[in-house]
């Protein structure tokens, strides 16, 4: 669940990703994240089993509470994923709205998973190391707690590239990927950075029809309201 949801955050954070269709990205994305939630899927049903093969009680630490809720949580973030931004009936408004907690809620679960790990590897150290105790430091010890280590930097290190604004899809490359289909390279241009005059005046003339499109559209918007 770690690497698996880890890479489904930084997929759209990667540069050689940025050229790439936003479609297939979001594909990507939702496909990483249900192979992440099979995967935790068949290790809580692995976990129960082994508990009641073996009389050891269900759901009693700290690590299994905080564990099966990160489960739920991300269960519901990827259906409300899904149901919301793959599928093409949400409203572009609630999308936009829905967003940033959908990225907040997303960076809280992989934090969540994080220490979900660090408490299960401290627990199962002091549960099997009896000869010699964990707390005599032994090769294991070691071994588990720079293992760690190494998982609170690398979900540091994950949360950074997701937080951190240049390393975001840049919306320039967006607009060229998502150019209309049969787009002239003429409107590619436009649409890019200017440089030289007749790329300029291209780019005044698809200003001036935006705002006077958007113009036309106040003026339906009134014209309806005082209709109804």
């Amino acid at each position: 669940l770690v690497s698996v949801l880890s890479s489904a955050i930084i997929v759209y954070r990667l540069p050689w990703t940025w050229k790439c269709s936003k479609l297939l990205m979001k594909f990507i994305h939702a496909g990483l994240n249900t192979i992440a939630m099979i995967l935790a899927i068949v290790s809580m049903v692995a976990v129960f089993e082994f508990h009641n093969a073996r009389n050891i009680p269900n759901m009693y630490s700290l690590h299994s509470w905080i564990g099966l809720t990160a489960v739920i949580f991300y269960s519901l973030q990827l259906f409300l994923g899904f149901a919301v931004f793959l599928l093409p009936f949400a409203p572009v408004p609630f999308r936009a709205a829905l967003m940033p907690i959908h990225v907040y809620s997303g960076l809280t679960i992989f934090a969540t998973v994080i220490a979900t790990a660090l408490m299960g590897i401290t627990e199962k150290l002091i549960f099997s190391l009896k000869n010699p105790a964990y707390s005599t430091s032994p090769p294991e010890a070691m071994f588990v707690n720079f293992l760690g280590l190494l998982l609170v930097v690398f979900g540091a290190l994950i949360l950074w590239m997701a937080s951190r604004s240049h390393w975001k899809r840049p919306p320039e490359e967006n607009a060229k990927v998502l150019r209309p289909i049969g787009g002239t390279p003429e409107s590619t241009e436009a649409e890019s950075t200017m440089t030289d005059g007749s790329n300029a005046d291209k780019s005044d003339l698809r200003i001036n029809s935006e705002a006077a499109r958007k113009q036309n559209l106040k003026l339906d918007e009134a014209g309806q309201r005082s209709t109804m």
